[in-house]
């Protein structure tokens, strides 16, 4: 089942990373943080998402779950 995700991470990310990020929508903040959201097929769909991010360096601020309602 897919379920909505946004994560908060630590400065802005080029938007390119996209597709790398399982298609999240990658929106900049007036804060320098970068907002990635969207749909994940699974948890481990999620997981690949957290290690990329990992593997970028990026530090992540905040993630959670959205109520598709």
């Amino acid at each position: 089942m897919t379920e909505k995700y946004v994560i908060c991470v630590d400065g802005h990310l080029d938007h390119r990373w996209s597709d790398w990020l399982e298609g999240m929508v990658v929106r900049h903040e007036a804060d320098g943080t970068t907002t990635l959201e969207g749909p994940l097929t699974d948890q481990a769909a999620l997981h690949g998402v957290l290690n990329r991010m990992r593997d970028l360096g990026v530090a992540i601020i905040s993630f959670r779950k959205v109520d598709p309602q």
